[in-house]
């Protein structure tokens, strides 16, 4: 029999954490999950390190980097909506071997984190932001609030600017305001302070700002 995989998942929000934990816990006979904590960095022996790209406020590629060059961990799989060519491109040059769209099944994902821990190269195909697959879990969603509106409320109440926002989701401008609307009105929000209230009570803020940062 093949012995476990040990993953950890890496994002700075407890709640997409727990949501990932989750969805691989049925396949606890090929992975084991370690290192289940949003303030620290990775600092036990892993074979892939699996991140959640979730509302992170610096470009992925900067935060793959950090991973990959921390020698505790062999390789690193990105989880992620943002499927466009160039951050495939980015975090495969920054040592990534794996790039996995949300659209994936937990049994897919576990899957191909037991392909790239045996060396395997595994990577979705570009396209537009992907829709969230079954078993995929983010903040405010049972408050009926859609994936892409929890990762910009959580922009928000990061302090982001709308222009901002529409960097680190590949949407545009546009686009970025239609879902604030939207969301104001599920959250029952007249502004951006109500929103950003509403977001720190909710599980909206993050534990620890940036990915696997040596301790300061």
């Amino acid at each position: 029999m093949s012995r476990r995989i040990r993953v950890a998942l890496v994002n700075d929000y407890e709640l997409v954490l727990r949501g990932l934990a989750h969805m691989l816990a049925p396949f606890a006979d090929q992975i084991e999950v370690v290192q289940l904590d949003a303030r620290h960095r990775v600092d036990v022996d892993v074979d892939v390190a699996l991140y959640d790209t979730f509302a992170q406020p610096e470009p992925d590629d900067a935060d793959v980097s950090r991973l990959t060059a921390n020698a505790r961990i062999h390789t690193v799989a990105v989880f992620t909506w943002k499927m466009d060519r160039d951050l495939i491109e980015a975090a495969v040059r920054r040592g990534a071997t794996g790039y996995f769209p949300k659209s994936m099944s937990g049994e897919e994902l576990a899957t191909a984190l037991v392909r790239v821990a045996a060396g395997e190269r595994v990577l979705g195909a570009p396209r537009r932001r992907v829709p969230s697959g079954p078993g995929v879990d983010w903040p405010g969603r049972t408050h009926g609030v859609s994936d892409r509106q929890s990762e910009i409320l959580a922009l928000i109440t990061q302090g982001k600017r709308n222009a901002e926002i529409a960097e680190l989701t590949h949407l545009s401008p546009n686009t970025v305001k239609t879902h604030i609307r939207a969301l104001y009105s599920k959250i029952g929000a007249e502004n951006r302070v109500d929103a950003v209230l509403w977001g720190t009570k909710h599980g909206f803020r993050p534990d620890h700002r940036g990915i696997d940062r040596l301790p300061t």
